[in-house]
């Protein structure tokens, strides 16, 4: 039994007390943890685990897949051990960033889906910037820059994004519910889902915001032709 990821159910949560379950050189497992590990192509948290006077920098964030658990990794090797109550904090400038990147990444996955029955192929969100690879055949810059103008018109809008689960075999009924070309979510009995209503609906597990309001304005950096059916559409957002 991992630790349980209250980022899930709350994105917003920026501090947490919790036990420490185990520890493995520089690596720190939790019963409950509020960071993000990479996955789904969105980056990892960073923050701090302080016990007492002493706070620790959590470097990194990773599924430990031999465990079934998630390892924080320190920058240093702690002083902790199974047993002791800590105090989570993440770098919340840095979470939100990806927090808006990811939302914005679903409502332009949802427009080429739409539009053009595209998948992504491949992509991968950091605070600075997201990129997404589309199964285009053609070349055509005018096709992502139509999709980020609408996109941005739901931005305005300021729809609630709403985040439930369902049982898998429910969820894979519903169109559209898997955007990746490549990849089925996990093989577990619940999905969690994230819902922009009227504008898409998807298996997914990291962090969004609540509003589409909040995540700015999309912005497009580049645009580039990665060969056959990866098409690939760099951007960001911006106050």
């Amino acid at each position: 039994m991992g630790a349980e990821l209250i980022y899930q159910r709350d994105s917003y949560i920026r501090e947490l007390d919790v036990t420490i379950t185990d520890v493995s050189v520089n690596s720190v497992f939790l019963d409950r943890t509020i960071f993000h590990p990479r996955s789904g192509g969105v980056d990892h948290d960073t923050g701090w685990i302080i016990a007492g006077d002493k706070k620790y920098r959590v470097v990194k964030v990773i599924r430990d897949r031999e465990r079934g658990d998630i390892a924080h990794i320190l920058d240093e090797k702690p002083e902790l051990k199974p047993g002791d109550r800590v105090h989570l904090v993440i770098d919340w400038d840095r979470r939100y960033r990806l927090m808006r990147l990811h939302t914005a990444a679903h409502i332009i996955s949802a427009v080429m889906y739409k539009r053009y029955n595209a998948l992504i192929t491949g992509g991968n969100i950091t605070p600075e910037y997201a990129y997404d690879d589309y199964s285009l055949e053609v070349m055509d810059k005018t096709i992502f820059e139509e999709a980020v103008r609408e996109a941005n018109m739901v931005v305005e809008k300021g729809v609630e994004v709403k985040i439930y689960w369902l049982p898998r075999s429910e969820a894979l009924k519903i169109p559209g519910i898997v955007k990746l070309a490549s990849r089925m979510p996990p093989e577990i009995e619940e999905l969690r889902i994230v819902e922009i209503p009227g504008i898409d609906i998807q298996a997914d597990g990291g962090p969004h915001v609540r509003n589409t309001r909040e995540i700015g304005r999309i912005e497009i950096v580049k645009i580039a032709n990665k060969g056959k059916r990866r098409k690939r559409l760099y951007y960001t957002v911006k106050p």
